[in-house]
């Protein structure tokens, strides 16, 4: 007789992080209050202090998914595009592409947290060291190709992506996905030039 395991459920740590990341994307922070979360999630009130002791808390909390979820994203897409770095400079963009055909998206994450909290804040300050780490990855990547200017290639293609993600929300189409990496093939490829294109390169790690 075949036994199947049962899958344990959710602890009540991550019932509250999973709502806030739901509440949190779709209606934004400021406006998804404490006891929404806590009644949305099923927890008591002392449970939700037990982990999370001030909303700034849970945000972080909420942004370290975020991060982990879409970063996975960008490596995933770039390295499908194949062993090339230059290739995977225009490939990480099919990321975007499929973020804005995803149903429920409101745009980056990150971006809508920045324009919700202070400079200088916890909640800004990781929204800053998330873009700093993607920035930097590709500027890794971007060297690896043999990029003349890693550093402005890098800058160029994360602008690039994160008015891509910008647009996608607004224009609620993912045409801007489309049109971000038809300029960032444009980009590599006068950063990079045709005898480096498909130079293949080492794998590079998570930022």
């Amino acid at each position: 007789m075949s036994s199947t395991s049962k899958v344990p459920p959710p602890s009540a740590r991550d019932r509250i992080v999973q709502t806030a990341f739901r509440l949190f994307y779709a209606h934004g922070i400021r406006a998804t209050g404490i006891d929404l979360i806590i009644a949305e999630s099923g927890v008591a009130k002392a449970t939700f202090y037990k982990h999370f002791p001030s909303k700034d808390d849970l945000v972080v909390a909420y942004l370290d998914v975020v991060d982990e979820a879409w970063s996975g994203q960008l490596h995933a897409a770039a390295e499908a595009a194949g062993p090339a770095p230059a290739d995977q400079l225009v490939g990480l963009f099919d990321a975007l592409g499929n973020a804005c055909r995803r149903e429920g998206y409101r745009g980056c994450g990150f971006i809508n947290a920045a324009a919700e909290t202070a400079p200088g804040s916890r909640v800004h300050d990781r929204t800053v060291a998330h873009k700093t780490s993607v920035r930097a990855w590709v500027r890794d990547v971007a060297e690896d190709a043999g990029a003349k200017d890693p550093d402005a290639l890098s800058r160029a293609l994360t602008l690039l992506l994160d008015g891509g993600l910008a647009s996608g929300a607004l224009d609620a189409s993912p045409d801007a996905a489309v049109v971000a990496k038809a300029s960032a093939q444009a980009l590599v490829g006068a950063a990079v030039g045709p005898t480096r294109r498909g130079a293949a390169g080492k794998t590079r790690g998570r930022a």
